[in-house]
């Protein structure tokens, strides 16, 4: 998160606001942990309000309702949803522009560095899903083997930057790939397996508002509110259509262009152009219009991709994924067996696959891919750094919890599959940081 030099005079002041407020805030944004922990905060949060006598004001204010008519357009949702649906969707979409990056200019636009996280993703995807769905075979609550496919992002990178240098750069590099590619598994799962009753008119709209977004860009149409717009657009026509609303942040997430309208050349001669038009008058009229076209051509030679993922990251990071904990990792436990939730067939495979089957499977499919000659390790790294961030690729819980709201029906599922995801990915935490501290310990031998 970076200061807006017209506010640098307020931040950087003595009053009170910016000085015990937002400053200190600021420099905790910049710790590359900072997500993870107030992700953190906010589960913790969710759990203590739904077990404090103030239970019943929790789970009411998710079921605020909300109501919006425009035409003949109509959405009925309740607050809890309507993070769900509507704010996850920036999420998503944040998240289909790190894709889009990663495959175009990042770790996985090489072939040979791309190949090792994404077999590794592909092991830590099928073996937790497998374990899951023996677990629950024969049940009604096997359509939940999507639940320990998945890995937070957020979590597991925040776990892993608490360990500083002890874990080698390319090491962490592995696990953020490793993520990204995981979460285009889940995405794809969400898309195939979690959507139902779709309307293939509704689906029409959508590619139609997708379409538009491409054309436009095409043209070099650059006014934001025309893409808000269209963005509105695509999210209710994909919420109407039965496909999860979530995915319409990821297609416009990979509509996103990654060149500037400006290349560097441009940019110098533009800019250039636009100085010598300009007399040194002190003429605060020409002054004004000189700055004005030298911060559009600025902004113009930053690739919208660039651009917005520097914006939306920290809205995210720091509002919609908290708020999406906040909103359902309350689970009550009134009434709840623990010993029963424990060995209950969902939390068993949730917990199990997520913990076991993300080490084994990440480890395994690594090492194949060594073994075949499609990848090598990391620069520094040992296998049993893979283990250890095979291990930390267990902690599931934003992207687990989601996936588990989508699939079942019967509640009771939902919140065993929650106490699976928190005992999963506190145990995945401490395994991986013990196998990592031991893996550096051996390392420096």
């Amino acid at each position: 998160m970076t200061l807006d030099p017209r506010r640098d005079t307020w931040v950087t002041s003595n009053r009170f606001v910016p000085r015990a407020f937002v400053r200190p805030f600021l420099r905790f944004s910049q710790i590359e942990a900072s997500s993870g922990i107030v992700l953190l905060a906010a589960a913790i949060v969710a759990v203590i309000w739904a077990n404090s006598p103030w239970a019943e004001t929790y789970f009411s204010l998710l079921e605020t309702p909300f109501n919006l008519e425009f035409g003949p357009l109509h959405l009925e949702e309740n607050l809890g949803l309507l993070i769900n649906d509507g704010l996850m969707a920036i999420f998503f979409f944040v998240v289909g522009i790190e894709i889009k990056r990663e495959l175009l200019l990042g770790d996985l636009s090489n072939r040979k560095a791309a190949a090792l996280p994404v077999f590794g993703a592909l092991g830590g995807m099928i073996v937790p899903a497998l374990i899951y769905y023996g677990f629950n075979i024969g049940t009604d609550a096997a359509h939940g083997w999507g639940i320990p496919m998945a890995t937070d992002i957020a979590f597991a990178v925040g776990v892993v930057a608490l360990l500083g240098s002890r874990v080698p750069t390319p090491a962490k590099l592995f696990l953020l790939a490793l993520a990204i590619a995981d979460d285009i598994g889940a995405i794809a799962v969400i898309a195939i397996f979690y959507s139902s009753d779709i309307s293939l008119a509704w689906l029409a709209v959508a590619a139609g508002g997708l379409l538009a977004v491409w054309l436009a860009q095409r043209v070099n149409i650059r006014p934001v509110p025309y893409y808000i717009a269209l963005a509105l657009i695509v999210w209710y026509a994909t919420l109407e259509s039965g496909v999860h609303a979530t995915i319409a942040g990821v297609a416009l997430g990979f509509l996103t262009p990654h060149r500037p309208l400006y290349n560097p050349k441009e940019f110098d001669s533009r800019s250039h152009r636009i100085l010598d038009t300009f007399p040194v008058d002190g003429n605060q009229e020409h002054i004004d219009h000189e700055a004005m076209m030298l911060a559009d051509t600025a902004y113009e030679s930053v690739a919208p991709l660039n651009r917005l993922e520097h914006k939306l990251q920290p809205w995210s990071a720091f509002l919609v994924i908290p708020l999406f904990a906040l909103a359902n990792a309350g689970v009550s436990f009134e009434g709840i067996n623990m010993g029963d939730a424990l060995t209950h067939p969902v939390t068993l495979g949730v917990a199990v696959g997520l913990v076991v089957g993300k080490t084994i499977g990440v480890s395994v499919f690594a090492w194949i891919a060594v073994r075949l000659g499609l990848g090598n390790l990391p620069a520094g790294t040992t296998w049993r750094h893979i283990v250890g961030m095979g291990a930390m690729a267990g902690i599931g819980f934003t992207v687990a919890i989601f996936v588990a709201g989508l699939a079942f029906e019967n509640p009771s599922y939902d919140e065993l599959a929650k106490v699976g995801i928190f005992l999963a990915s506190a145990v995945a935490g401490v395994l991986g940081t013990l196998i990592l501290l031991r893996a550096n310990g051996q390392r420096k031998q």
